[in-house]
């Protein structure tokens, strides 16, 4: 019993490192360069994200940086899921490889704020959270057209929704999905303390506005 005990550990322990390596990928800094748009670290807020990366003003950039860092924390997620057979080790590989996203240590662990790597984490990991998650920001980010709002509420909100009854969300949920849901919220708020000092402030730019 203690071997397997061991191996499982190994197995997740596997997981999370394979899970982390591929999160940490920066996909925003290495399309930008290879595309000669520059470094975006050094460009708008210096995040290595796909709102900044559109701040090069190349859109097609900015949607391969968003469905990249979506499918990464996607692919950690299933590939460690179909390869243990456990929705713990599927649970925890996309833990580490949102964690690597946030924390890459390509960069000096300084990274993107993770909210297009949660909404891949979470439809690959349960697609009606997912949508449930994803319309919970289209919703606040059209009413009151703060994108770091929207994220946050969203990111709020998915750990409640990952606790309604099966009948709600279509397909029965897990443990190890709530409390996935509950440690990307966790870090997301972390990540925008500077957007939640600036939404009280009333300083926060709006979707659309000119910024100066």
């Amino acid at each position: 019993m203690q071997d397997l005990a061991a191996i499982a550990m190994g197995s997740l322990a596997l997981a999370a490192v394979g899970g982390y390596l591929l999160g940490s990928i920066p996909f925003g800094v290495i399309l930008t360069r290879a595309a000669g748009a520059g470094d975006v670290r050094n460009i708008g807020s210096g995040n290595i994200g796909a709102t900044n990366v559109l701040r090069t003003g190349r859109k097609d950039l900015a949607a391969a940086t968003l469905i990249l860092d979506a499918g990464k924390g996607a692919v950690a997620l299933i590939l460690a899921r179909w390869l243990l057979g456990s929705e713990l080790a599927g649970a925890v590989a996309g833990g580490a490889a949102f964690l690597g996203h946030l924390f890459p240590v390509w960069l000096g662990f300084k990274g993107g704020k993770g909210v297009a790597t949660f909404f891949g984490l979470l439809l690959a990991a349960h697609w009606p959270l997912g949508l449930l998650a994803a319309a919970t920001w289209l919703t606040v980010a059209f009413a009151l057209r703060y994108s770091s709002l929207a994220a946050l509420v969203a990111a709020a909100a998915a750990p409640v929704y990952s606790l309604l009854p099966v009948s709600a969300l279509g397909l029965p949920t897990s443990r190890a999905l709530t409390v996935l849901a509950v440690f990307t919220a966790a870090l997301i708020y972390i990540r925008h303390h500077e957007n939640i000092g600036r939404l009280l402030k009333g300083a926060e730019p709006r979707i659309g506005a000119s910024k100066a």
